[in-house]
């Protein structure tokens, strides 16, 4: 196994897992189900644990596939400046559903608060983490650059300067 085929799939977890937990922590306030939020708390964790794997395998991602024919580096380029986004967002989301899983077994008084403000940093998550997935795939999947769309174009663009 090489770090492209670890990098491959190892960067699904750390997109898909945070989506699910925020689906069962959103059941779990609806429901009033503290075990339901303890187990969202715990796919967040789960989550960050995920974004570190598919974080430091990149490096070796990169060291195979720039040097593929027709691979453009500026489009590596802008995955890793989204990536290095989302893995700090994916990092504290962990550590915040930590603190929230704390709150939730000794049921402390902001245990509620703290399954909103985890809610708020799991779409903010999500949001960079499909900017992360859409960036990665570019890379090597032509079929999903589209030079005309504004997004790939922003990204593409976004660091010209660096050349």
């Amino acid at each position: 196994m090489n770090g492209a085929h670890l990098h491959l799939i190892a960067n699904h977890f750390p997109i898909i897992v945070p989506m699910l937990g925020l689906l069962i922590m959103i059941g779990g306030i609806i429901l009033k189900s503290e075990l339901t939020k303890r187990i969202a708390y715990m796919l967040f964790i789960f989550g960050s644990l995920a974004a570190i794997v598919a974080f430091l395998s990149g490096d070796g991602a990169e060291d195979i596939v720039e040097k593929m024919q027709g691979i453009d580096k500026k489009l590596i380029h802008a995955h890793e400046e989204i990536a290095e986004i989302f893995s700090v967002l994916s990092y504290l989301l962990g550590a915040f559903s930590l603190v929230g899983l704390w709150a939730n077994w000794k049921q402390k008084s902001i245990s509620k608060v703290i399954s909103y403000i985890t809610i708020t940093l799991s779409l903010l998550a999500i949001f960079y983490a499909v900017r992360t997935g859409i960036t990665g795939g570019q890379v090597r999947h032509t079929k999903i650059r589209d030079a005309n769309s504004n997004q790939s174009s922003i990204i593409i663009n976004s660091d010209d300067d660096d050349d």
